[in-house]
This record gives C-alpha cells, sequence and structure tokens, in this order.
C-alpha cells in the first residue's frame, strides 16, 4: 500500500484512467466488431461507412494514448485490407 499522499493520488487516478481506457477500448472493439459484420453481411456501402467510423474510433483512441499510434495505424490497414479484397 502506498504511504505518502502523492503516491495515493496515483493510485486513485491510475484507477480512473484504467477505467475509462477500457471504455474506449469496447467501443472500438465494438465499431471494429460493426465493420467485420458488415463487410460479411451488408452491403458496400454500409461497409464503407462502418469502416469510416471504425477507423475514426482508432484514430481518436490513439489520440488520446489509449493505443499507440503504430497500433492505431496498423488496425487501420488490416481493415481497409479487408475492404479492398472484398470488392
Amino acid at each position: 500500500m502506498a504511504h505518502s499522499k502523492s503516491a495515493m493520488k496515483r493510485i486513485r487516478q491510475n484507477t480512473a484512467a484504467r477505467s475509462r481506457n477500457r471504455w474506449h477500448k469496447r467501443a472500438m472493439r465494438e465499431a471494429i466488431k460493426d465493420f467485420r459484420h458488415a463487410l460479411t453481411a451488408g452491403s458496400s456501402a454500409e461497409a464503407q461507412e462502418a469502416l469510416r467510423k471504425a477507423t475514426s474510433e482508432i484514430d481518436r483512441n490513439a489520440q488520446r494514448g489509449v493505443i499507440h499510434k503504430n497500433q492505431a495505424a496498423r488496425r487501420k490497414s488490416r481493415l481497409a485490407k479487408a475492404l479492398a479484397a472484398r470488392a
């Protein structure tokens, strides 16, 4: 257990940030899942719109520092590649 006030505060801050990050990651994974569903079951227009939303969510998480910028680039690249392979 932390002894100093600053260490206790860091624990509180880390806990809050962790719960926020988990929420943002969950939203990103849902957007990606929606894209994959649109890719298999929907039309091309639906898949493109879902890709746009997923890309936006991924970029937002990278900007917030939830995921690394290279991971964001890799995820977007793989999604775009999947859409191109379908067409």
